[in-house]
């Protein structure tokens, strides 16, 4: 199984969860207060009223930087 093809897979932590390929950490989310969540993921961050909208956000963050192109990239 190459690496690309892993599926990223959320496990819970103390007081939070983390989104993980392989050993590779994608992000984070960490209970702030009663019912809201924040989140870090790919050099960005927020906050979520709930754990759901809170992981959807570090997915669609992993998935933007991984289709973002590289900026000071060689090829055309």
């Amino acid at each position: 199984m190459s690496k690309k093809s892993k599926k990223p897979i959320w496990e819970r932590a103390y007081k939070g969860h983390v989104y993980w390929q392989g050993k590779t950490k994608l992000g984070k989310v960490t209970l702030a207060e009663q019912g809201r969540y924040s989140w870090e993921a790919a050099g960005r961050g927020g906050s979520a009223e709930g754990l759901e909208k809170a992981k959807r956000a570090v997915e669609a963050a992993v998935a933007m930087a991984d289709k973002q192109l590289d900026l000071f990239s060689e090829k055309a």
